[in-house]
Formats: C-alpha cells, structure tokens, sequence
C-alpha cells in the first residue's frame, strides 16, 4: 500500500522558517545580556531580565495566536508574525537606550510566538493523518539543529570585531529570507468557516485555550519544568563537578541522539499510539536525569546527555502530536498554541523556582527532586491521556 506524501515542498520551506526563527531566538538569547552589559553598562539582573523578556513576549504571542487563527487563518498569521519578526529585527539598530530595547526584546518574542505557532499549526494542518506523529517528529527537528547551531553561531559571532553589528545585520537577513521563502510556498490550508466563527462565541477559556489539548499539554508544562534545571544550570554544576570542558558537548550529544531516534519514535506512535513511546520516554528520561544527578566523570555526564535526549526529546514530540490529535481540525492552532503555551511556562518557571531552593539545597538536591517530579508524571500522564489513547488510535 502507497503511503501518503510526507516531504512535500510546502513541508521543507515551513521547517525551514522554524528552523531559522529557532536560530535566531537562540543566537540572541546567549548573546543579547552581553549586547545590553557592554553597550549600556546593565546591571547582570538587567540583562538577564533583557534576555528573558522575550519568552514572556513569546507566552502572550502563543495566546493571541490560537485565536487569530479561528478568525484570519494560518496563512495570514504566519505572515503577520514573519513581517512583525523582521520589523523588530531591525530596530535593534535603533536601540538608543535600555528601556527601548527591553520592549523591542518584547515585541519580537511576540513576533516569534505568532509564527512559531503558525509554523506548527500549518504542519499538523498539511501532514496526513497515517503519518502525522512522524511528520511532526521531523518537523520539530528543524528546532533542535537550531538549538545546537544557534548558541554556537552567537559565541563565534561574540568574538569578531563588531559582533554585535554582525549579529543584528543576520536577524534581519534572516527574517527577510523567511519571508522570501514562505512567499514561495502555496500552502493549501482551511479558512475559517462562519461555524468556526460561531463556536469561538462559546466560553472565555475555548477562546484562547483548546480545553481537549489541555491534559496533555499539563503533562508537558510538568516535563518542562523537569528539565529546564538543566537548560539554565548546567554550567554551574558543571563548574561545580569539575566537568566543564564535558559539559560544552552536553546539547550536541543531546541534539545528536534526539536526530538519531525522532524518525523511528514518529513511526511507531503513527503505527501503535503515544503510549508505546511516551511510557518508556519518560522512565528513560528519569534514569537520565538520576544519572546526571550523579555525574562525577565526563562519560557520566555524556552518557546523561543522551539518556535525556532520548527521554525528553521524544516525549515532546510525541506530546505535541497529541494535542493536535485530540482536537478537531478546525481548532489546531488552538491546540498547537495550548501546548506550546504550557511547555513554555515549564520551561519559564522552572529556572525562577529552583533558583530560590538552589542555595538552600546545592544542584545534585535539585536534579534527583526532579527524578521523583518525572516519575509522579507517569501515572498522571495514564490517567490524563494513557488509559484513552487506545481510543485515539482507532478513531485516527
């Protein structure tokens, strides 16, 4: 039996504007607090505040985003949030001043937001239904090479006599060549129709929120949390075990294995469901982190690397396909903008509330907290989705 298309032209060029949107937001990311310390003597509580701003834009973007969509449609999104993108990406050449830089950093995690979900409604809304946990597991490859080559393209950049000029001249050529290719793009996806419309007349919540994606997208929020420990601290406990040099290839291991596994997770989820992949995902992901909870050697720490890469890394792929499955077709952008919402907030929070226990109980403390956080995810994720998704898989 033939399979349905999955690489299609319209599927390339939408990873593709992920891809370098997830640049662009990691490269200013890791160089952004330097710009604002160097260029406006900032204080460090300042230019973290410069660096994180922009997740808050990218949370308040995601919530108008599922909205937008019921009204305007994707396609229109999308060019909003890739014109808006490029707008702020230039004016960092205006940024006269801290405060003018803070909102701008605001404004384009709103931009980033906006496309970002646009880009992942688009793909749940183009990829066949027999290969949609695939397709999305590739999809969202196009983000981890970037969180790999971002961060590393920022540091060489740091280096270069005006970096900084170097950095904000590619954000703009960035956004222009994603505008370029979306425009080359002839993506057939549904407009909203005046049911669509009639239905966003319902309840405050399924305004904003798809209340079916929420199960799992708490799921997700708690996963989040689990690892954003290692996301903002891993240098400092590495620094701390006297594993610095190891820890420079922690993510490459980690982006390498998530690369190496994706492809086979997407498939058998498409084959037998969430379960056969998110179950083990998760008990791997908790060996994982006891693992690098305990790291006192490079290989130890490596081998963690992988662990959470093979856990975590599927597991929110896999999640991510969920939320769309469970929700009608007309309500994906809701339930691609849910997710993303509640996994950032984990992603969000996590930092901000360990750093306050952190001093109290050291990094090892934190980490091994986080094996129980992620083994209590288990049978909520079974109640919440697990005992159900037999269902999902012969509705699909």
């Amino acid at each position: 039996m033939k399979k349905d298309r999955l690489w299609t032209k319209e599927f390339v060029i939408v990873s593709f504007i992920n891809f370098l949107l997830t640049l662009m937001f990691f490269l200013l990311m890791v160089t952004i607090a330097s710009y604002a310390k160097t260029e406006f003597h900032a204080s460090t509580s300042l230019a973290g505040l410069v660096s994180s701003i922009f997740i808050i834009g990218a949370l308040i973007g995601r919530l108008l985003t599922g909205r937008a969509i019921s009204h305007i449609g994707t396609k229109k999104t999308l060019w909003i949030g890739l014109a808006f993108f490029a707008v702020t990406s230039l004016l960092y050449f205006f940024a006269v001043h801290i405060s003018f830089l803070l909102v701008n950093r605001l404004l384009q995690g709103i931009a980033v937001g906006i496309a970002s979900t646009a880009t992942g409604t688009i793909i749940a809304q183009i990829l066949p239904a027999s290969r949609k946990g695939e397709g999305i597991g590739y999809y969202s490859l196009s983000a981890i090479l970037a969180t790999a080559i971002g961060p590393f393209l920022g540091m060489i950049l740091l280096r270069l006599e005006n970096g900084f000029t170097w950095i904000f001249t590619m954000n703009v050529v960035f956004s222009l060549i994603c505008l370029l290719f979306y425009a080359m793009a002839k993506i057939n996806v549904p407009l909203p129709s005046t049911s669509v419309k009639e239905e966003a007349k319902g309840s405050m919540l399924s305004k904003f929120i798809e209340p079916k994606a929420l199960p799992i997208s708490f799921i997700a929020l708690l996963i989040g949390f689990s690892y954003s420990g290692v996301l903002s601290f891993l240098s400092f406990y590495a620094e701390e075990i006297n594993l610095s040099p190891a820890s420079s290839y922690f993510f490459l291991v980690y982006a390498i294995v998530i690369i190496l596994s994706r492809p086979f997770s997407g498939k058998l989820m498409d084959a037998r469901g969430a379960n056969i992949v998110t179950y083990p995902s998760l008990v791997i992901f908790a060996v994982g982190m006891l693992l690098f909870s305990q790291a006192s050697t490079s290989w130890m720490l490596l081998l963690s690397a992988a662990l959470i890469g093979v856990g975590f890394g599927n597991f929110n792929s896999i999640a991510q396909t969920v939320a769309v499955k469970v929700t009608a077709p007309h309500r994906f952008g809701l339930a691609t903008s849910t997710y993303y919402i509640m996994y950032d907030l984990g992603l969000g929070i996590g930092p901000y509330l360990l750093g306050f226990i952190v001093p109290h109980t050291g990094y090892n403390t934190i980490f091994v907290g986080m094996v129980a956080f992620i083994l209590f995810s288990i049978p909520l994720y079974h109640w919440l989705h697990g005992k159900r998704d037999r269902e999902l898989i012969r509705a699909t």
